[in-house]
């Protein structure tokens, strides 16, 4: 069995994202690229993987154009120091997405969260010290991308206790900007990357409240009071409203409507006997 490299990082919680403008992030962490360039995308992952793989994570990389196994395969080798070793020891996987995410091209979020947290559990069973995954979307204005945005909305609550840190990347080419909203919206951080430029997309913040938006990685992870009494539903809903989300936001993007979402929310703050959401902050974000 390898040895993984140790890092203060590593004592605190924190997986080496090896993406420059993340920095450390915790366990958990849901983050989206938009990339322009092939090359792009492969200087990122050079870095997203060779953290990984130096820090003793398995690491799956789900696979779609602009780049091909054979070119994503030369590209980290030419990258990351040791690469063929890790390819042999089988600590770095690369599947053809289309198969991950549409086998007969059938769309099913629940299957594919299924195999997420097999490979998880796989992983942590081998030794390893978590899991590093990316997958590179190809649905843009198809008729699945609603579906598809409420599972990544999903993965948010699906993530939480678990050593798992994911990389969703979408081409600025084949999005508008109404698919980067959405996008935004499902995820804990959004950057993109034009020529070797960084930056980062802000979702909208809550036109009511103007709360600031979070990491919900960050605290719900955490044991606040009543954490265990919410459905994996509700924590996705509190992902979202935490996030600086509003009701019609957050049904937008599960596509439920926004009386179900008042519905969650009400028994959110029941189940944690919080007056009002302000008091489910304060216990969220341990101000109380």
């Amino acid at each position: 069995m390898f040895e993984p490299k140790t890092s203060a990082t590593k004592s605190q919680g924190l997986c080496r994202t090896g993406i420059r403008p993340l920095g450390d992030k915790p366990w958990g962490t849901h983050a989206c690229l938009f990339y322009e360039t092939a090359q792009d995308l492969l200087d990122v992952h050079a870095g997203y993987f060779g953290a990984g793989l130096a820090d003793g994570e398995f690491c799956i990389w789900a696979l779609s154009g602009p780049l091909s196994q054979e070119m994503a395969i030369k590209g980290l080798r030419e990258s990351i120091p040791d690469f063929e070793h890790y390819l042999r020891q089988n600590r770095i996987e690369i599947v053809p997405g289309y198969e991950w995410y549409l086998p007969g091209g059938d769309f099913d979020p629940q299957r594919i969260t299924d195999a997420w947290n097999a490979k998880h559990d796989e992983a942590l069973a081998r030794g390893f010290a978590g899991v590093r995954v990316s997958g590179n979307a190809f649905w843009c204005h198809t008729p699945i991308w609603q579906s598809f945005c409420e599972y990544e909305a999903a993965l948010n609550g699906a993530l939480v206790g678990r050593r798992m840190i994911i990389l969703c990347t979408y081409s600025l080419g084949e999005s508008r900007a109404a698919d980067m909203l959405d996008v935004a919206r499902t995820h804990d951080i959004s950057i993109s990357i034009r020529n070797g430029k960084w930056e980062f997309l802000e979702s909208p913040k809550d036109d009511e409240t103007n709360t600031p938006r979070l990491n919900p990685a960050d605290f719900l992870s955490n044991q606040f009071p009543g954490n265990g009494s919410l459905s994996d539903r509700e924590k996705i809903i509190l992902t979202q409203l935490v996030k600086g989300a509003s009701n019609k936001q957050v049904a937008r993007v599960l596509l439920i409507s926004p009386r179900t979402v008042e519905f969650h929310r009400a028994n959110i703050m029941r189940k944690l006997g919080a007056r009002n959401f302000t008091e489910v902050m304060g216990m969220v974000l341990g101000m109380r």
